[in-house]
């Protein structure tokens, strides 16, 4: 069965015998029509129902079809509803004048049914097209505003790291040259810069998963979805990825020993609750509590969720907090604003979604939903 939505025609005649003719032969075509006797009643049928096309007679009293048509352009709302005139006037001029108050097209009486049908499906396709192509306009301004946040984020975040590897590499160098020990100055050095290339690897890493979770599904590059051990997959994440930063905020993570097991792919799996928890031991309270846990939904999928003691967002926050290269606090400056976009685009990649509640001054709850592996 089709879903695609019915096209609304609108006609307009102050002759009911005119509308007659055309509204059930439109009608047995699968069109909705709906009927003005009137300019004024028109302009309000118009603004109301917004109708994808507008069949209208030039020649009516108090107000003919130009000035309704001028007032239509004139209107926001109605600005873009492609205007076809049913006229008896063959004069050049007239024609001229309407298509410069922009209608799209000239029908004139007495009306061929089988014209008026062709001229109605060649414009509704076409102002199909139009709204295509308009809609990828708008895509295509929003990605490069935000290839231009990308390029202004890359560039500062690893900038900083890269800064830090040549100045301390030049200065070990010269060190190295002049013939001094490796003393603990030295030692503390080195040390820095395998930190910065960490965190340069890191940031790289960032990106090429948000890369890869952002291809569409029917891209060469797919992934296989398999039943992932969540209890495992968060143990793997606690225990080997965020161990130092859990000691460095004396923070506490509680989570139930056996979770579900859902569909899934386990190591973008990981990178959801590395960003999800280790979020929470930055930006949680003093020191971090995290607690996790899962709900079933009707609908057959698992609402895994970390809640935080944290001091919670403002309404402004949370509409950006999932857009690619906003960071959850200006005042931090460590991250890179990617780690939440990827949390967004890996748990839609695989059939899920993301959701947050937040009160200030009571903490988040951020979460995240997956298919559940049935039982056979």
């Amino acid at each position: 069965m089709s879903t695609e939505k019915q096209i609304t025609l609108l006609i307009v005649d102050d002759i009911p015998t005119n509308i007659a003719i055309l509204f059930q032969f439109l009608r047995n075509q699968g069109f909705k029509v709906l009927t003005a006797e009137d300019g004024k009643e028109a302009i309000e049928r118009a603004m109301y129902t917004l109708p994808d096309l507008i069949l209208l007679d030039v020649m009516m009293p108090e107000m003919d079809g130009f000035d309704v048509c001028q007032t239509l352009r004139e209107e926001e709302t109605t600005k873009d509803i492609p205007i076809i005139f049913m006229t008896a006037l063959a004069d050049t001029i007239d024609k001229v004048k309407g298509l410069s108050l922009g209608a799209v097209d000239y029908i004139t009486k007495p009306i061929q049914q089988e014209e008026v049908l062709a001229r109605i499906n060649t414009h509704i396709n076409l102002r199909k097209f139009q709204m295509r192509a308009k809609d990828q306009i708008v895509a295509l301004e929003k990605r490069n505003v935000e290839l231009n946040t990308f390029a202004r984020t890359v560039a500062h975040d690893l900038k900083n790291p890269l800064n830090g590897v040549i100045g301390l590499t030049e200065m070990l160098l010269e060190d190295s040259i002049e013939g001094k020990p490796l003393d603990e100055d030295s030692i503390e050095s080195l040390q820095l810069v395998l930190e910065s290339g960490k965190k340069m690897v890191e940031i790289i890493d960032a990106l090429l998963l948000l890369a890869g979770s952002t291809r569409h599904v029917h891209d060469s590059v797919n992934i296989e979805l398999k039943p992932v051990n969540m209890s495992e997959v968060i143990k793997q994440v606690t225990e080997k990825r965020l161990a130092h930063m859990i000691e460095q905020f004396h923070g506490s993570i509680i989570f139930p020993e056996n979770l579900p097991t859902v569909k899934g792919y386990a190591p973008w799996i990981e990178e959801i609750w590395a960003n999800y928890l280790s979020n929470g031991l930055k930006y949680g309270g003093m020191p971090p509590k995290l607690e996790i846990g899962a709900d079933v939904n009707p609908d057959n999928t698992i609402r895994f969720w970390v809640k935080d003691n944290g001091k919670g967002l403002s309404e402004k926050q949370q509409k950006e907090i999932f857009t690619p290269f906003t960071r959850l606090h200006r005042e931090h400056t460590d991250g890179h604003g990617l780690g939440l976009s990827i949390v967004q685009q890996v748990a839609e990649r695989l059939g899920g979604q993301v959701g947050m509640e937040c009160l200030i001054g009571q903490g988040c709850v951020f979460s995240f939903t997956l298919p559940l592996v049935e039982e056979e």
